[in-house]
Order: C-alpha cells, then sequence, then structure tokens
C-alpha cells in the first residue's frame, strides 16, 4: 500500500544533516537495515521503511535527506504566496517548479512525502543550541499544513534540550526528547500515540498499531524463553557416541568425540542467538563470537566461566540443595575447576587442530563439562560416549550467557551499531531460592526425573524472567 492511503499512517522525519534522522528511522521501524554514518549529509535519497507485523504494514517511517537551503525556498514560498490559506498549495507549487532542478533535490525529497500525505517528525541535537537559523526550515514545515511533532535528540549531551523545547514550542504541535538509542519499547509507543491525538484521521489505526505491537512484544519475550530452555535442554542431555570395534583403540576415537561435542553445543548457542535476534527484527548484525566481543583465552578463564554462571558460594548453596554435593547421589560435579563452559563451546574447535592436540584438549577438560562411558554391544565391540554433562554450573553459565544475550537485544533500539557486550555478571539478579529451584529442575532433567515437568516449570520461568525486562 502506498503512503497515500489514510489507512496506513506515514512520518516523514526531516531536519539538518547528521543531527540522527536515520536513528530516528531505524528505531522506530525497528530495522537494523537503515544506512546510519557519523559522516554529515549520508541520507542523499527519501528511502521509506515499513513497519510490518506479520505481514500487515502498520505505518512507515520516511527517512529524508536534510535541509540545507531553507532560506531560500522559504524566500521562493513567500514571494509566490499572498495569503496563509493557500500556503500548502504553494508548497506544491514550489515542488513542480523545482521537480528537476538539482540545487534544491534535497529539499524536494524532504518535502514531497508530506505533501503525499505524511506527518511531520523534525529531529533536532538536544547538545547543540538552538539558533534563529533553525527558523527558516520550522517555517516551511508549518507552510505544509500537515500534523506535525518535533524530536530533540541529544547526540552527545542534552545541555540545550530545555532550550530548544522553548523554542520549537513555537512552531510544533508536540515537543518530546528522544533517545533514538536508548528509547525504551514503551517510549516508542508512546509516540505513535501522540500522533493519534494529532490527526484524527489516524487515530484508530495507530491505537491498533500500539495494541499489536503490544502482544508481539509479549510473544518475543515468550518465544526467546522457549529458545532459551530448548538450548538448556540440549546443553543438559546431550551427549556423542560412536561404535568401536573390537579391539579399536578409544584414544583417537575420544578426540573426536570430544571435538564434535563442543562443536555441536556451540553450534546451537549461535543458532539460539541467531533466532532470538531474528524474533526481534535483527536481521545484520554482525557474527556472533564479533558481536559478543569475547577472546578465546577468556572462554577459558575460571573468573569467567562464573561471571556467566554462578559464583562458588552460590553454585554450591544451589548444587547442595539438590543432592549434588561432591560424591553425592546426583554425581554432579563441584570443585575449583567446575565454571561451566559452554562459552568456550563455539571457539574451541578452532584451537583443537588434529588428533594430538585435541586429545590434550579432552584430558584437561573432559572432568570439567562431561564423563566418558564405555559399554559393550551385542554384535561386539563398544559404543564411546561423551556427555551429557555433569558439571553443576554448566546449565547456570549456558542459562547466563543467553538470558543476557536476550536482555541486551531486546533493549537495544535499531539504531545502535556497536557490538554486544557479555561483560557484567549475568545471574546476579536470581534469588537463591530461585538458584535452589533451577538446581533441582536441572538435576531432575539431566537424570530424567519428572523431565517433562521441569521442562514446564523452567520454559516458564525463563518467559517471566523475559517479560520482565521491559519492567526493570
Amino acid at each position: 500500500m502506498s503512503i497515500q492511503e489514510p489507512s496506513i499512517p506515514a512520518f516523514a522525519v526531516v531536519g539538518r544533516p547528521n543531527k540522527g534522522k536515520s536513528s530516528i528511522v531505524a528505531t522506530l521501524a525497528r530495522d537494523d537495515s537503515v544506512h546510519i554514518a557519523a559522516k554529515a549529509g549520508s541520507t542523499r535519497m527519501m528511502r521509506r521503511f515499513p513497519m510490518r507485523i506479520d505481514g500487515e504494514t502498520l505505518y512507515e517511517l520516511v527517512d529524508t535527506p536534510g535541509i540545507q537551503r531553507a532560506r531560500s525556498v522559504l524566500a521562493w514560498l513567500q514571494a509566490h504566496n499572498d495569503n496563509a490559506a493557500s500556503r500548502p498549495d504553494t508548497v506544491r507549487a514550489f515542488l513542480d517548479a523545482h521537480a528537476e532542478d538539482p540545487q534544491y533535490q534535497h529539499e524536494c525529497q524532504a518535502l514531497a512525502p508530506i505533501m503525499d500525505g505524511a506527518g511531520i517528525i523534525y529531529v533536532v541535537d538536544g547538545s547543540c543550541p538552538f539558533g534563529a537559523d533553525y527558523e527558516a526550515e520550522m517555517e516551511i514545515l508549518r507552510w505544509t499544513g500537515r500534523p506535525s511533532l518535533a524530536l530533540i535528540n541529544p547526540i552527545d549531551s542534552t545541555d540545550y534540550v530545555q532550550e530548544w523545547t522553548t523554542g520549537l514550542g513555537q512552531y510544533f504541535q508536540t515537543v518530546r526528547a528522544f533517545d533514538a538509542h536508548r528509547a525504551e519499547h514503551r517510549k516508542q509507543l508512546e509516540l505513535l500515540e501522540l500522533f493519534g491525538h494529532l490527526d484524527p484521521e489516524w487515530q484508530q489505526p495507530l491505537k491498533r498499531a500500539v495494541e499489536i505491537l503490544e502482544a508481539d512484544r509479549r510473544a518475543q519475550h515468550e518465544g526467546a524463553a522457549y529458545l532459551v530452555c530448548d538450548l538448556i535442554l540440549e546443553a543438559l542431555t546431550y551427549s556423542a557416541r560412536q561404535k568401536l570395534p573390537e579391539g579399536a583403540p578409544e584414544d583417537p576415537v575420544k578426540a573426536i568425540l570430544f571435538k564434535q561435542y563442543v562443536h555441536h553445543l556451540g553450534a546451537s548457542e549461535r543458532r539460539c542467538r541467531r533466532q532470538v535476534e531474528e524474533l526481534f527484527y535483527y536481521t545484520d548484525l554482525q557474527t556472533s563470537e564479533e558481536r559478543l566481543a569475547l577472546e578465546s583465552d577468556d572462554l577459558f578463564n575460571q573468573e569467567n566461566w562464573y561471571l556467566w554462571g554462578l559464583s562458588k558460594r552460590q553454585l554450591l548453596f544451589a548444587a547442595t540443595s539438590a543432592g549434588g554435593v561432591v560424591g553425592g547421589g546426583a554425581g554432579v560435579v563441584i570443585d575449583g575447576a567446575t565454571g561451566g563452559l559452554t562459552g568456550g563451546l563455539g571457539t574451541l574447535i578452532s584451537g583443537v587442530g588434529g588428533a594430538l592436540a585435541a586429545r590434550s584438549q579432552v584430558k584437561k577438560h573432559a572432568d570439567d563439562i562431561a564423563q566418558w562411558k564405555v559399554s559393550g554391544i551385542p554384535s561386539g565391540g563398544t559404543e564411546l560416549a561423551y556427555g551429557p554433562s555433569r558439571n553443576a554450573n554448566f546449565p547456570f553459565v549456558v542459562m547466563g550467557r543467553a538470558m543476557q544475550h536476550h536482555r541486551l537485544i531486546s533493549q537495544r533500539t535499531h539504531a545502535v551499531r556497536e557490538t554486544l557486550k557479555l561483560d557484567d555478571p549475568a545471574l546476579e539478579w536470581l534469588s537463591d531460592k530461585e538458584r535452589r529451584k533451577l538446581a533441582r529442575a536441572f538435576d531432575d532433567i539431566r537424570n530424567d526425573r519428572k523431565a517433562d515437568q521441569r521442562r514446564v516449570e523452567l520454559a516458564q520461568m525463563l518467559g517471566e524472567w523475559c517479560l520482565a525486562v521491559d519492567s526493570a
């Protein structure tokens, strides 16, 4: 559908170059394909970004080039108009007269969607002082007669926000401070609600858009919770297996199985991240290891293991409540080196180059992650298996990394281009009661006790925690 159709509200984001217009578009359209650059004038052509949910366009953002010749345009308009009632027609006449004029290319591209029916979102930088030279472009926008609001984007600071609020209030019906890089979900919806009050034709469509976006947000969190739950279950139950003929040496096969084990779970973690990102409409993020800003050395550092999972005290307290003391009936390993290792799964393979190197890694880390099993088979020979994990902290580390990734993704706006960083304690927000409950659930799933019931409980807990991100 085109933006001329009144059933689909459209907003032209206009202003001077390098004031954050494209960042506003990316955030409100939830589209990380919007080009954002530090260089002024990076947007050279008008481009439309529809906000779609399940194939339905709810509204549309129009990214426009920066206005650079406002005084000249305003002078032309004033010279060709003799009454306020005909001002919108005079703006149209300017567009017709200069459609092929390269001197006014950017101004025409900024004004055209407005005169086709789009509302106006005028963007300024709250870290720069207000100046009278801005008034020409604001007056031009007022001549269009379209509903409008102004956003003060504090790119570097909020030093001049109040000054801009006073100045903009003389030209625009609504003025708001809006940080495109940090605006939480609720604040984005508030802008849509505001526009609904500015244009009666858009009130119902935008009210419906807000309702759909709120329901979609809940579905995103719930979907992420199920993905994380499946990842934890995979980490708790997966084993790499290989049948061996009678008399075949075990060491080379152990190296292969260990490599297969870490590769499989590393791939599972990366797949989970990609799926969570897709739920929140991220399609253009960097590769997993780059965007997580993790070094391979860190992944095998005990300090970082506890950063993503539980501390030694928390781990001992939680695992003891589940019967997982050293040598206890649950068979869970707890010692100074059991921090959980899923963080290293994605990069370990690159450091295991050949049977000898792989065998040394097996000896070094096998007891920390899982245990070996050798069982006979009726047709002769044996089956060698590595896993499932018996490490007490392992599922907590998997969960910690996944939940921190979910939090960062769900709170990130589509204007942000920096890499994600997992450099804060991932599970500090858990209470002792929740840690104990998780430890029991992990132990039951690991040992196939009440496994279905525990899976449901785990999914419910994760769902509540994911939804709580928006109210934190």
